[in-house]
């Protein structure tokens, strides 16, 4: 039986269990706690937890305070506003001098759901690669979030996390190792690479091709992404992000300069999100599994060998 569990839940009990660990470890929020689920840790450790209001650039100028006081900071929002209202923050107080604050925005992408444009992050990949220094990853499910998160918590440098507020189905054992910048290879295969990050991974899931984790879009794994493409000559990537400046972009950047190919890229096309179910928006912006396997088709096509 497939587990379905959520990523905002396991990177709150995650917190705990770091708390439990060390107590250096710090957790700020803007007010949305519940939704974010570092309640679990303000309860467990009051006096670790503090909760900055609806102010997120104060969030982190605060967090970037307590890290250079060696503090193991992490700071939630929804990914929306922890990107948007305090990218220059993130930019001058955390990126700038390279201190270790990770951000985790959760509530990423249109499965946001009903609440709409306003609250739909499409953009937070895109503005935070172009930070340098910044590390960027987004799990795929809950293992793969508690061991990302445990990663971050001893990293030398900036890390931004994005989490989704709809549960994922589990892909990984719970023994499953990650290393930030290191992908995997989820499913082998012959004709096309499918590389995919967070909830677009369990969509491209439904299409016979090899299908490639890359849950660090940056540092990318550069050698894992040239390899790929090289043996299966045309590349998919599928994302719950703009196509302008997310994963396929980064995979793009990789196959332009070390394997020129054949690339299809699935994500949001130049648009802002909008109401609805998250199962209807995902049929309404083309981020299915079929979207995907129409992509892998013409990618196939591109290189002028039948696929087989």
């Amino acid at each position: 039986m497939i587990r379905v569990l959520s990523t905002r839940e396991e990177y709150g009990q995650t917190l705990v269990r770091l708390g439990e660990l060390s107590r250096d470890v710090v957790v700020l929020d803007a007010d949305l706690s519940g939704s974010t689920c570092t309640r679990a840790f303000a309860k467990r450790f009051p006096d670790r937890f503090f909760n900055m209001g609806i102010s997120e650039q104060d969030l982190i100028g605060t967090a970037a305070g307590m890290s250079l006081a060696g503090k193991i900071v992490f700071a939630s929002s929804f990914a929306l506003f922890l990107t948007g209202r305090c990218w220059e923050q993130i930019r001058q107080s955390v990126a700038l001098p390279g201190i270790n604050v990770n951000l985790v925005g959760t509530h990423g992408g249109i499965t946001v759901g009903k609440d709409g444009a306003s609250h739909q992050s499409l953009e937070d990949i895109a503005v935070m690669r172009a930070i340098p220094a910044m590390t960027v990853i987004v799990p795929c499910d809950a293992v793969e979030t508690r061991k990302a998160v445990e990663a971050a918590a001893w990293y030398d440098g900036p890390v931004y996390l994005r989490l989704t507020r709809e549960k994922l189905p589990v892909v990984y054992p719970d023994e499953k190792r990650f290393r930030i910048g290191v992908g995997s290879e989820v499913r082998p295969g012959h004709d096309v690479t499918l590389f995919g990050c967070g909830l677009m991974l369990h969509q491209a899931e439904g299409v016979s091709a090899r299908v490639i984790d890359l849950a660090t879009i940056k540092p990318i794994d550069e050698e894992l992404v040239s390899r790929c493409a090289e043996q299966t000559g045309c590349a998919v990537t599928a994302e719950e992000h703009s196509v302008i400046g997310g994963l396929g972009d980064a995979v793009g950047e990789v196959l332009l300069r070390r394997c020129p190919v054949p690339l299809e890229r699935i994500g949001v096309r130049d648009s802002f999100g909008r109401s609805g179910q998250p199962k209807d928006l995902l049929e309404y912006f083309d981020l299915t599994p079929e979207d995907i396997a129409g992509a892998a088709r013409r990618a196939i096509a591109r290189t002028g060998i039948s696929a087989g």
